[in-house]
């Protein structure tokens, strides 16, 4: 076989690709041979087995390797780990370093599991059966085993027109179409988020929905792949088909049986997401383009003017030098000023985050040095430093994998992030971690200067004098100032760690279908390069950006200790909600994008454990409307994450630019404010136990078949049902009310859901159509604030919205918002029932009180106080501590 370099000259030449060599034959895959299972060997909690080549090999994209090795083990009554692989274990798994795996002891068996492994011997075939059922929740019967160097292929039997979610990161329904659908797991920078093409994250785990239950799967494999849903044109069977270019087959799964069950279970392997800052629920305004420190001030002052909340300021790359990481601009955003604008913001309760990219501009300045000198860079085979094209021009990417890279990046953000000297950060956005490089594969030397030149202007020109900005000092002004300090010095030369393996890094023989014209490698670090410990960027690319985000998250931790850090990334991998929260990419400003930003929010907050999770409101690229920005704005506002930003080339979009927008954004704010410690209970929450702060219609109503391929409307924490308009210029909306006791949230009117779909009209631009479902307490602060800390100082307001059976219920959890370990906490669960409110707190806060409670669904006989819409308010003075009852 060719050596890897000589099969990368055949493509960078034009003569015949490795691809070509090594091209499969034309073979009916499920006609090859698969493998026979022989000493069998039970334990406990599962068994081992032996599986060995059972007939003439296909050799369909290389070699079939003879003899395997199963595992298969009963981790707990709900969750069954399936592993096949080399003997020797040799093969590449994901590293425990990036995804540890559960340490708790093995508990199942297959007497007492709720689902049971059963296989056949020869050919080797298994399933995954639901014990209460019978049903097969995963069948490989009839589908061969396909095991190569650089080749997987496992074969699951579906159900007729089977409900399939999750196995992001993608543009496309919840519901995924069972027909031909494929699902393609490579990490890479995807402008606009096309529909039908792989996007920034790789999340390899599905749930499906059945009549009967719920259960998911997990493939916790890092490499590239391809997941088909097909339905067979000639016996209209359906499947799901992986195929994988490298590792091993890793399988986790959940039993269930409802869809909360499978969300929990998942988190118990993948890790329970982060508990952010009670500010990070704040509204977060940015824009790449801002030129200035100038812009960037007044765009804080005319928020405040405008009377719309803001909590965070964000800049993106303009703050830099040339765009390169871990600087300043010395003239558009001098040190001093920037300084000033984050007192100002401290001063008045607010909050600022800066960009932070993995690509470090290859010059003599101080971070790049530094690099060089921990050995923490991406090397080629013969030592010198692999090189790409981002936004500085030519570029070096940290190693994540190398030892020293934790002192090395901690010290970055210590140096430049200093509170005494530097830029006083009080969040991180890190972005293009794919990683992501505008050089098309192979990114010759040459071609990577050609086109860092041809680049547009890192700088434009500052403006002398600045406009008078209401709010900051009159000595705000700007001032010419020398260049930036750089540090001279030769760089060390550095040896790579490289493997020895007999395979094709750059051309595999199965081509994944990844959107980028130059294969693999295109538009991102090789994949021939190895990282430090002999770890392939062919094996951990998908890995890369979660990688970057744990190493960021101990940066922040390091530089603000005892605080959670607010950390938002593109790229993910399973467990990456652990660390970090999500925004969903570099959007457009179409209707179509604003209907899809809805399933993608839905997907990482529910299927994969990353709450913190948002799109770009009113769009990142092109140019928003009036119209399209006001309803976005609204929607936004029920996403956790809720951030306006967009691109250098659009219009500016803030919110105080059109006056429907404004109105917009106050209404939204007002209610998602009101209604942040609802939200926040329903993260911590997430945060202890997986039950996911955001829900599918599905989630909620699992038997109801209507709610299956619901995807516009869901449930924002447990209680609240949101409905958006989701069509261009219209004020009405066709939503789907379950059967079930619901109340507006604007009236409190009753209204009785009838499991059928209902037309609203007179939506205008600047509401969105919310209900509460029946059965529930909300505990709203009595009115809104222009800031997060304001907000905690107000009273709460319980809001009672009886089920048809005249009984609710509600928590609230309350902490100092910010510290990683609390000294004290309060949690207050309330219960109404028999027409009485009991109230029962552990822990406590002084000063959290109860202004006034509010019925909903009263009736007139009760008290002369009930409005027309059956809304009775009572006045009760009440600190929430210790247990008491209000009768009604």
């Amino acid at each position: 076989m060719p050596s890897i370099r000589s099969l990368a000259l055949l493509g960078s030449f034009g003569l015949a690709s490795a691809a070509s060599v090594l091209s499969p034959r034309s073979v009916d895959l499920d006609a090859c041979p698969g493998y026979n299972a022989k000493n069998v060997k039970e334990n406990k909690n599962g068994f081992v087995a032996d599986l060995t080549l059972a007939g003439k090999a296909c050799d369909v994209y290389g070699k079939d390797l003879k003899d395997l090795k199963l595992e298969v083990t009963y981790d707990s009554n709900t969750r069954i780990h399936v592993k096949i692989t080399d003997p020797e274990g040799k093969r590449y798994e994901v590293p425990e370093s990036v995804v540890p795996r559960p340490t708790t002891k093995a508990t199942g068996s297959a007497k007492k599991s709720d689902i049971v492994f059963e296989y056949k011997q020869s050919p080797f075939s298994f399933s995954v059966t639901r014990r209460s059922t019978g049903e097969k929740l995963f069948d490989t019967t009839g589908n061969a085993l396909i095991f190569e160097s650089q080749y997987l292929r496992l074969k699951t039997n579906l159900p007729e027109n089977p409900n399939i979610y999750g196995l992001g990161e993608h543009t496309e329904s919840l519901r995924l179409n069972p027909t031909n659908t494929t699902r393609t797991l490579w990490s890479r920078d995807s402008y606009g988020v096309p529909q039908d093409s792989n996007l920034y994250g790789n999340h390899p785990v599905y749930y499906e929905h059945r009549d009967s239950g719920t259960h998911a799967v997990l493939m916790l494999n890092s490499n590239g792949m391809d997941i088909k849903l097909r339905n067979s044109n000639t016996t209209g069977a359906y499947s799901l088909e992986y195929n994988i270019i490298g590792g091993i087959l890793d399988l986790y799964f959940f039993a269930g049986p409802d869809p909360i069950e499978v969300a929990k279970q998942y988190s118990e392997v993948v890790g329970l997401p982060a508990m952010m800052p009670y500010w990070g629920f704040g509204f977060h305004q940015c824009r790449y383009g801002y030129r200035d420190w100038i812009d960037v001030a007044e765009v804080i002052a005319n928020y405040s003017m405008a009377g719309i909340p803001l909590e965070t300021m964000w800049t993106d790359i303009d703050y830099m030098y040339e765009r390169w990481v871990f600087t300043l601009d010395p003239e558009r955003f001098p040190v001093d000023k920037v300084r000033e604008i984050v007192d100002y913001l401290h001063a008045h309760d607010q909050h600022y985050i800066v960009m932070v990219d993995p690509a470090i501009a290859y010059q003599d300045y101080p971070a790049f040095n530094r690099a060089l000198e921990s050995d923490t860079l991406l090397k080629e085979a013969n030592g010198t430093v692999h090189k790409g094209v981002v936004w500085p021009g030519v570029t070096a990417y940290p190693d994540w994998f190398h030892p020293n890279i934790e002192s090395y990046w901690n010290n970055e953000f210590a140096e430049f992030f200093n509170a005494d000297t530097g830029v006083d950060i009080d969040g991180v956005w890190i972005d293009m971690n794919e990683p992501a490089s505008f050089c098309s594969y192979p990114c010759s030397d040459p071609e990577g200067e050609a086109i860092a030149q041809q680049m547009p202007p890192k700088r434009l020109p500052v403006r002398d004098p600045p406009r008078s900005i209401p709010g900051f000092p009159s000595t705000y002004s700007a001032k010419k100032t020398r260049s930036i300090d750089v540090v001279s010095g030769a760089a060390n030369k550095v040896r790579a760690r490289r493997a020895s393996v007999e395979v094709d890094l750059i051309s595999p023989p199965y081509s994944i279908a990844n959107d980028a014209p130059y294969g693999l490698s295109d538009r991102t670090v090789h994949t021939d390069i190895v990282h430090y410990g002999g770890y392939i960027e062919y094996d951990t690319h998908n890995l890369y950006g979660t990688m970057m985000s744990d190493a960021t998250y101990s940066a922040m931790s390091a530089r603000r200790p005892g605080l959670r850090p607010l950390i938002i990334t593109r790229s993910t991998f399973a467990g990456a909600g652990k660390k970090v929260g999500k925004w969903l990419g570099d959007n457009l400003s179409t209707w179509e994008q604003y209907r899809w930003s809805i399933p993608g929010m839905l997907g990482f907050a529910s299927f994969y454990q990353i709450p913190m999770v948002g799109s770009d409101v009113c769009g990142f690229g092109a140019n928003t409307t009036e119209t399209l920005c006001a309803r976005w704005t609204t929607l936004g506002a029920f996403n956790p994450f809720f951030r306006n930003h967009n691109g250098d080339t659009s219009i500016s979009q803030e919110f105080y630019r059109w006056p429907m927008v404004a109105k917009a954004a106050k209404n939204a704010i007002d209610i998602r404010y009101r209604l942040l410690d609802y939200i926040y209970t329903a993260l911590y929450k997430q945060h202890k136990t997986g039950v996911p702060l955001i829900n599918p219609l599905f989630f909620k109503y699992p038997k109801d078949k209507n709610v299956y391929d619901i995807e516009y409307q869901f449930i924002y924490g447990d209680s609240i049902l949101v409905s958006p308009v989701t069509a261009e210029n219209v004020t009405t909306v066709d939503i789907y009310l379950p059967q079930g006791q619901f109340y507006e949230f604007t009236t409190g009117k009753s209204v009785k859901g009838e499991g059928k779909f209902v037309t609203l009209t007179d939506v205008d631009y600047d509401t969105i159509p919310l209900h509460i479902i029946g059965g529930s307490i909300l505990p709203l602060r009595s009115e809104s604030a222009m800031t997060t800390t304001e907000l905690r100082t107000k009273p709460f307001n319980l809001i009672i919205a009886p089920d048809s059976k005249g009984y609710a219920k509600g928590s609230l959890y309350v902490d100092d918002g910010e510290s990683l370990e609390q000294e004290k906490t309060l949690s207050v669960e309330f219960v109404y029932k028999n027409k009485k409110l009991s109230v029962k707190c552990n822990g406590g806060f002084s000063g959290v009180k109860v202004e006034k409670v509010t019925l909903l669904g009263a009736s007139k006989k009760r008290s002369r106080d009930v409005d027309e819409n059956g809304v009775l308010v009572v006045e009760a003075e009440k600190e929430l501590s210790g247990e008491w009852t209000l009768d009604f």
